[in-house]
């Protein structure tokens, strides 16, 4: 009697995690589409401390229609919803580093997969969760920001004596390498307010040179490869004061931007 009323509850709850999932997803065709798509609220995240996650943006490159869920899961990790058994698409929510745009530079999406019959990936969904937001564009378009500071000397445009950022930069021209269908990639690079709009244009534009120049010789084809500088144009902070606090404060505007398309 015991063992019988132990497997009618766990019935019960398999039938409660369907009836939960079936009242707060998509429905989801043979072939992996959908009409209308239900979004997760996003105070129901389970996992990784109910917050999401900060994703490498290079796995995104990898994640196309025909992958497994296997496959899905080591590059991007378990979905973030508990959403039941052998459901048909997957819910994530995930934060970018998107200085300027988002809450305090942090921009947040929803990323929704779904599968056919046979639990392969058919389609891909972004949805920004918070005001300003800045979602990636499908899998098409990727953008990077790096640290003038971490590449560079106070005031310089060379890679040589700096090295702190090296391994940013050198993970970063591998992964252009893998990625198919490259149309272009764009170098920005940007300053602080501190000196005149001239010769912050000319140390912007001398630094993404070096940087397209370093990508090109690390084997991303240099016809793809565009170098331009934005001056102190594009601030994403405003700092008030002086001295060595100002120029601290100042450090997010000084930065190199990579879009990828």
């Amino acid at each position: 009697m015991k063992f019988f009323q132990y497997k009618t509850g766990l019935v019960a709850v398999a039938a409660a995690l369907a009836l939960t999932a079936c009242g707060t997803m998509s429905n989801v065709s043979k072939d992996g589409t959908a009409n209308e798509l239900v979004w997760p609220n996003v105070d129901g995240v389970k996992f990784d401390n109910e917050q999401g996650t900060f994703p490498v943006l290079g796995a995104f490159a990898q994640v196309r229609e025909g992958v497994t869920r296997d496959q899905l899961y080591y590059l991007l990790g378990r979905p973030h919803f508990a959403e039941g058994f052998r459901v048909k698409e997957w819910d994530y929510l995930f934060h970018f580093n998107t200085p300027g745009q988002g809450v305090n530079g942090v921009s947040t999406c929803q990323y929704k997969v779904l599968f056919d019959d046979n639990l392969i990936a058919r389609n891909f969904y972004w949805k920004p969760v918070t005001e300003g937001s800045v979602c990636p564009d499908g899998q098409q378009n990727e953008s990077y920001t790096l640290s003038a500071d971490a590449l560079f000397a106070f005031n310089r445009s060379d890679l040589s004596n700096v090295t702190s950022g090296r391994a940013e930069l050198a993970n970063l021209a591998s992964h252009l390498k893998s990625r198919q269908n490259l149309t272009s990639v764009t170098v920005v690079g940007h300053t602080d307010r501190l000196g005149s709009d001239a010769y912050n244009q000319k140390l912007s534009q001398d630094r993404a040179v070096t940087i397209a120049n370093y990508l090109a010789a690390q084997g991303v084809p240099a016809n793809l490869l565009q170098a331009r500088g934005a001056g102190k144009s594009q601030p994403v902070v405003q700092c008030e004061g002086s001295g060595a606090q100002l120029i601290q404060c100042l450090a997010p505007n000084r930065r190199v931007e990579i879009n990828i398309q």
